[in-house]
């Protein structure tokens, strides 16, 4: 995935003017990308899962992006991959008895990582004969015909150049009132990897996300210049773990590598640099693989609920069995129904 390889305006999904800033900056905000019925509909599958799902016999598996303990890397995180699973705030439990300091449905981080496949309201994002509100967001014409390529994830990734996109890692993430978790600058390739890198991150805000609550701040550029150093893999001896990437470092295409940063410069020396992205309910944020973002820790009183799912090429790479998170049976889902 190059900016060489992406196809035309007229293909739809992505103006001429968001194309030419996902491939400067590494990634484009999209306001409005989901209707207010599309959001509302997922809001209200997030709550009554939140409110659903059991505490007997959970094992409270706490989400880690390694900044207080190691990462998470236990059997109902590694076997997630094709289900609905909900992973815990670390900072939900209190420290001495391990008890839960919050009611669970304010507890949790995230839910993954199959919602794509397994919940209706979610898997219907990716078919638009199951979401024809969907059709109709964003459309530069205000009709439900003129945005049929403009606004759905299939269109998209076809003006972003893939040839066979597969869907995995859907997940909700929460960002909990008073307790959600910072997230350290990182690049998503890292964690699904392809050879050569080609993931893309589609972020759904569900509500709004601010420098209050938590929002992501990404540094512009990095995608062309920050390596792929490192892979979050299945460990030999169980778990997981982060190994040195011995293959590509950057997608294919004459854009990348050509100043690359030193090692242990990546996240970028000066944090100014960093710039907020700040979006309103309904907004989708397109994320390059390689793109150093982050974000901080929710101390307000405010959630910051958001859906995340993303793409990697399924048409001459390789998605190899190292990677933590691998495909179901039947394969990884599709993108293109037509």
């Amino acid at each position: 995935m190059s900016s060489a390889t992406a196809a035309p305006s007229s293909t739809g999904g992505l103006t001429p003017e968001q194309l030419s800033a996902f491939w400067r900056d590494g990634y484009v905000i999209i306001p409005d990308a989901l209707p207010p019925t599309t959001v509302r509909a997922l809001l209200d599958e997030t709550r009554s899962m939140l409110e659903a799902f059991p505490l007997v016999d959970h094992p409270m598996t706490r989400f880690s992006t390694g900044e207080k303990s190691a990462h998470v890397g236990d059997d109902y995180f590694l076997t997630s991959g094709d289900k609905i699973r909900f992973f815990f705030e670390e900072d939900a439990f209190d420290p001495a008895t391990g008890a839960l300091t919050k009611p669970k449905e304010r507890a949790i981080n995230k839910i993954g990582h199959a919602l794509h496949a397994l919940s209706p309201p979610f898997a219907a994002l990716l078919d638009p004969a199951l979401n024809p509100d969907l059709l109709g967001a964003g459309a530069s014409e205000g009709s439900v015909a003129a945005a049929r390529k403009e606004s759905h994830p299939a269109a998209v990734a076809r003006a972003l150049g893939f040839k066979d996109p597969r869907c995995l890692q859907s997940m909700v993430i929460c960002k909990q009132p008073e307790i959600g978790g910072a997230v350290p600058p990182h690049q998503d390739s890292t964690f699904l990897y392809t050879d050569p890198p080609s993931a893309v991150g589609f972020w759904y805000a569900l509500e709004d996300a601010t420098a209050e609550n938590g929002c992501l701040s990404f540094l512009p550029g990095s995608h062309r210049w920050a390596p792929v150093r490192q892979r979050f893999v299945r460990a030999e001896a169980g778990g997981t773990g982060f190994v040195d990437n011995d293959g590509p470092r950057f997608p294919a295409g004459d854009d990348y590598g050509k100043k690359v940063a030193a090692k242990g410069q990546d996240e970028g020396e000066d944090e100014g640099a960093y710039k907020l992205g700040e979006v309103k309910a309904g907004s989708l944020v397109l994320i390059h693989g390689n793109l150093l973002h982050k974000s901080e820790k929710n101390l307000s009183q405010k959630g910051r609920i958001i859906y995340t799912f993303h793409v990697i090429e399924g048409e001459g790479t390789k998605y190899d069995e190292q990677n933590w998170l691998q495909p179901p049976a039947g394969g990884l889902t599709r993108l293109y129904r037509d």
